[in-house]
């Protein structure tokens, strides 16, 4: 994943408010780095930028060699789907639905058969370190980390490119944040790419 010297600005009215400037990044395949700053630097408008949540005001991001500026908005959406997993500090995850139905969100989208989507949902759930137990309970049924690890296997059951994740350990108490660190860790021994925005030293160490 490349950003190539990206600008982002947001207008209200006659005011122009630069959330980033010039901002070059080069993420090799099966690196797993950390983005640090204090609120209002920018990380989560650069998120959105590699997550193609956002196009760019000016310069180019490019995942898996294709320059996404080139890419109109219902192809980037599809492109998005298959190259990019999110994790989030809120988890998203729907309360109505089991954690298997959660994990296997994404997958409803490509259309695969029912029997696939549970196989590759069970597995995603198995390799963060999940219980098969957790399977038809509900996520507000399971402690912080639990569910942290349920959104994680949602973001990797369609074996994403690149997994990005926005504060993930900061609604977690500190055991449970270490194991949600050491799930990525794990997987990045696994040769996943992922792009860490944090404000925690220890999460970013």
């Amino acid at each position: 994943m490349k950003v190539k010297d990206v600008y982002k600005a947001y207008v209200s009215g006659s005011i122009v408010t630069w959330a980033l400037r010039g901002v070059s990044l080069d993420v090799p395949r099966g690196s797993f780095i950390a983005v640090m700053g204090p609120s209002g630097s920018g990380k989560t408008t650069l998120l959105n930028m590699i997550g193609l949540l956002d196009r760019p005001t000016r310069g180019r991001v490019f995942i898996d060699g294709v320059d996404t500026s080139k890419l109109s908005d219902r192809e980037l959406a599809k492109f998005r789907n298959r190259k990019i997993g999110f994790v989030f500090q809120s988890f998203n995850l729907v309360n109505r639905l089991t954690v298997l139905e959660n994990v296997e969100l994404p997958l409803v989208a490509r259309g695969l058969p029912r029997d696939l989507r549970v196989k590759l949902a069970i597995e995603a759930l198995l390799k963060v370190g999940g219980d098969t137990s957790w399977l038809h309970k509900r996520p507000n049924q399971l402690s912080g980390g639990q569910q942290q690890r349920v959104a994680i296997a949602r973001a990797i059951v369609t074996s994403p490119s690149i997994i990005l994740a926005d504060e993930p350990t900061g609604n977690l108490d500190t055991a449970s944040a270490r194991t949600v660190v050491r799930t990525f860790a794990d997987l990045n021994k696994l040769g996943q790419t992922i792009v860490v925005i944090t404000h925690n030293p220890e999460v970013a160490n």
